[in-house]
Parts: structure tokens; C-alpha cells; sequence
């Protein structure tokens, strides 16, 4: 080997390591030869692991942690869900969807008839308000934008109120 040229995997590890302070590893890591480190990496998880029945995708809680999604699946989606402030539940799902980001914002109360404002928030921007009432059937409602996938972390907040009650969900995509 020539001592004036460097080895493939030198320059993939060096660029690895120089776009990862950027947060920008996993765009490096689709560009890597399969000839510097074997098969393609998958860069999300889909949840192929999950219990049937299980809707929580790749990622769950708060936090955003991993729920055993695993790796595999092609399904390029963040599902978070938690609890309200007086019982009820929350959902918020990103997902990508031709270039945009769709964004899926649900409360459950198990009570028909409630009538919730609501707003989704993208990097700290309104993007959409509204109000909308839970059905008879569910107890619940559901709120579905497309929104713009902006470079970078997308940080989605969808928040809900009624009579007193909160629920604010949270993702980073």
C-alpha cells in the first residue's frame, strides 16, 4: 500500500467521528461502503420486535427512550405516550411521509362529549390549533397534520387541554 493514501476505513471513521459532533453520524453511516464495516447499518428502529397488539414503533416514554424496537425495520417513525395531568392519556406519533413530517396527536379520556383545545408546536412555532371533541364510541380524538421536515432535530410538542386538564407530548425526530 502506497504510504501517501489512506485506507478507506480511516476516511470513514474520521468522518464518523468529525460529523457526529454534528449529529450528523446516521447520514454518514447510509453513505458508508459496504466494503469499510459489512451491511448497511439500519438507522431506525420499526419496532419489527414489539408484541403483537404493541403500537409504540421504535421509541417510547417521554424521553423518547427505546422500547426494544430493536433494529430491522424499515419503518421510519417515533411513537411517545404518557399520562395527563387528572387521568387521561396522550399519543404523540412522527413519522416521515414524502418528504414531510406527519404528525399524529391523540388524547384518550375514556369520556365522550369533551370538547379540548390543542396546539402542535415545531421548534417552538405554532403550527396548527384547534379544538376537538371526544367520540362516543372511544373516549378519545385525534388530530393529524403534514408539517415540513426542517434540517436537523425536528422537535414536535403537542399539547392539549380541558376543564383544568393538560397533556403535553413530546417528540424529537
Amino acid at each position: 500500500m502506497n504510504p501517501n493514501t489512506t485506507h478507506p476505513l480511516t476516511r470513514v471513521v474520521a468522518a464518523v467521528t468529525a460529523t457526529s459532533v454534528l449529529g450528523l453520524a446516521p447520514l454518514v453511516a447510509a453513505a458508508t461502503p459496504a466494503h469499510a464495516g459489512g451491511a448497511a447499518p439500519t438507522l431506525r428502529s420499526g419496532g419489527d420486535d414489539d408484541p403483537p397488539g404493541d403500537d409504540h414503533g421504535g421509541r417510547s416514554g417521554d424521553d423518547g427512550t427505546d422500547d426494544n424496537g430493536g433494529s430491522g425495520g424499515d419503518d421510519d417513525r417515533v411513537i411517545n405516550t404518557g399520562s395527563c395531568s387528572a387521568g387521561a392519556r396522550w399519543k404523540v406519533k412522527v413519522k416521515t411521509d414524502d418528504g414531510r413530517l406527519e404528525v399524529e396527536g391523540e388524547v384518550d379520556t375514556n369520556r365522550a362529549g369533551q370538547t379540548w383545545a390543542w396546539s402542535l408546536r415545531h421548534n417552538g412555532s405554532v403550527s396548527a390549533r384547534g379544538s376537538s371533541t371526544t367520540t362516543a364510541r372511544s373516549g378519545s380524538f385525534e388530530v393529524e397534520r403534514k408539517i415540513v421536515d426542517l434540517a436537523g432535530t425536528d422537535r414536535v410538542v403537542f399539547r392539549a387541554t380541558y376543564a383544568g386538564q393538560t397533556c403535553r407530548g413530546v417528540v424529537n425526530f
